[in-house]
């Protein structure tokens, strides 16, 4: 959970990021089924609907790309 806290302070973010150390979250959306976790993001908007998923993410470029698309 520190390491989200340091990753969106360090990019800026101003939303929480998840934490799913039990990955019940992880596998009920497809990013946790096999034995390691995929890096996978989803924009949710103020409804709860998913509006954008990136199921393969650079981890030197997706804050900023994900950002571009909230901003």
């Amino acid at each position: 959970m520190k390491t989200n806290q340091s990753f969106a302070g360090k990019n800026g973010f101003q939303f929480p990021l998840l934490c799913d150390p039990e990955r019940v979250l992880g596998k009920a959306y497809g990013a946790g089924e096999s034995g390691n976790a995929r890096r996978i993001s989803y924009i949710i908007d103020e409804a709860g609907v998913i509006t954008h998923a990136f199921s393969s993410v650079n981890s030197g470029s997706h804050a900023e790309e994900v950002l571009g698309m909230v901003s």
